[in-house]
């Protein structure tokens, strides 16, 4: 999995920061997941590297508008394009509403297939929002001024390495039957000799996962579903000084995304939905709040716009 920032601003855009959304490209399907989708995010994706055509799921955390100002225009522009296969939004309840009336009074048609998914029962309940052979998808409610929600993304295992020199030590003609093999089937030899995949092939290794965390104060549901993950992005919009603040606004300092990262036992921590009143040049710089953050959970680093990952399954 490849992860992309194209806003890591809380509230308004500055001049280095645009407001909150990600990208998660899923290369083995050809495949882009967008999560929120804040003004301007259709702007991000023409300076970057990603292909807007291959985007075909949009998670929506909660309404605020940094989080929502941007879909419209994205899906309108995604119309004109031509070709878009389709498009299926995860989000709050009134996500569809919302959408309906902004396409409904500006005269929008979208000519492609357009699918809205409530994650709020799938939050509340612990059931899986979305699987298939390769991924699953799961959320959780958050605490914030409205209804909000994390997303987490999960790979499967993936079989175990095929022991290349054993197969040949074994006389296993190369071709079509090593991918049977490296699948774990049992095959039939022209010899008639019975051969098990999974013998040559090693433990299954282990897929990636990476949750989405903005916006909420700390909560204990927010560990529970980040719990073991590589990546934890999670917002920090305040510095540790403003605690209160954070707190009656129902957000995030960076000491509630460092302890949330620890309880849950991730591998590392991203920083993002940072509040624009810690621009570089001001008293609090965004250096501080990662400081901060390290203090606590040392793998920590700072999000910022285009800034792209690279997530590697660990080996077992």
């Amino acid at each position: 999995m490849q992860v992309t920032f194209l806003g890591t601003s809380s509230g308004v855009p500055t001049r280095g920061r645009n407001v909150s959304a990600v990208a998660l490209r899923l290369p083995q399907r050809s495949e882009l997941w967008l999560f929120d989708c804040g003004e301007g995010t259709q702007h991000q994706f023409l300076r970057s590297e990603l292909r807007v055509s291959q985007l075909s799921r949009i998670f929506i955390t909660h309404m605020h508008g940094d989080h929502v100002f941007g879909l419209p225009g994205l899906l309108a522009s995604l119309g004109l394009a031509g070709a878009c296969s389709g498009i299926d939004l995860y989000g709050p309840d009134p996500l569809r509403d919302y959408l309906e009336g902004v396409l409904r009074t500006s005269s929008t048609r979208i000519g492609y297939p357009l699918r809205t998914h409530r994650v709020k029962q799938a939050a509340h309940s612990g059931a899986v929002l979305l699987e298939d052979d390769d991924l699953q998808v799961r959320c959780t409610p958050l605490t914030h001024r409205v209804p909000a929600f994390a997303y987490r993304v999960d790979q499967r295992p993936r079989p175990g390495r095929f022991d290349v020199e054993q197969a040949r030590a074994l006389g296993i003609p190369p071709g079509p039957i090593y991918a049977q093999l490296k699948a774990g089937q049992t095959v039939t030899l022209d010899d008639g000799r019975i051969i098990n995949g999974a013998q040559l092939c090693g433990p299954p290794r282990p897929g990636s996962s990476v949750v989405y965390c903005t916006d909420t104060v700390f909560c204990e549901a927010a560990v529970e579903l980040a719990r073991g993950a590589d990546l934890l992005i999670h917002e920090s919009t305040f510095a540790h000084a403003e605690a209160e603040m954070a707190i009656a606004r129902q957000h995030s300092t960076s000491t509630m995304a460092a302890q949330t990262a620890l309880a849950a036992g991730v591998k590392q921590l991203m920083l993002t939905h940072l509040s624009p009143r810690y621009m570089p040049g001001n008293p609090v710089t965004p250096d501080d709040l990662l400081a901060e953050a390290r203090a606590i959970f040392p793998n920590t680093e700072l999000a910022k716009d285009f800034l792209t990952l690279e997530l590697s399954p660990a080996e077992a």
